[in-house]
C-alpha cells in the first residue's frame, strides 16, 4: 500500500483499495482506511484561490485636466483578414480624447513617438 501511495500521490484510499484488489489482496475498505491513516498517508490538497490581503483604497477622482489618463486598445480586422489596433488615450477628468494611434503593428517606440501631445 505504501509503495503504491508513494507512486500515485493523487490517489486516495478508495482508489488504492481498487488497485490492491486488482493485485489479489483481499482487504476490507474500512481496514484499509485505518491502515492508511496509521501510516499518515493523505492526498495533498491543492492550493486555493489567492485573495488580496487588506482593504483596497478607492480610486481617487481626478479634479484637474491632465491629472490622470487612461489607455485602451481597440482591435478589428480589414476585409482581407489583416488585423489592426487602435490605441485610445483619454483624459479622465474632461473625458477628452487626447490621441488615437492606429497601426497594424503597435510597438512601444511607435506609441511614444506618435501619441505624445
Amino acid at each position: 500500500m505504501i509503495a503504491i501511495a508513494g507512486e500515485r500521490r493523487r490517489f486516495g484510499y478508495r482508489r488504492l483499495h481498487i488497485l490492491l484488489k486488482r493485485e489479489g489482496h483481499v482487504l476490507n475498505h474500512k481496514r484499509l482506511l485505518r491502515l492508511y491513516r496509521e501510516e499518515k498517508l493523505a492526498v495533498r490538497r491543492r492550493g486555493g484561490r489567492k485573495r488580496a490581503i487588506g482593504t483596497r483604497a478607492p480610486i481617487l477622482v481626478p479634479l484637474r485636466p491632465n491629472e490622470r489618463w487612461s489607455l485602451d486598445f481597440v482591435s478589428d480586422q480589414f476585409t482581407d483578414g489583416r488585423r489592426f489596433r487602435i490605441l485610445a488615450i483619454v483624459d479622465d477628468c474632461t473625458r477628452e480624447n487626447l490621441a488615437l494611434v492606429a497601426d497594424t503593428s503597435l510597438s512601444g517606440l511607435t506609441i511614444q513617438t506618435q501619441s505624445a501631445p
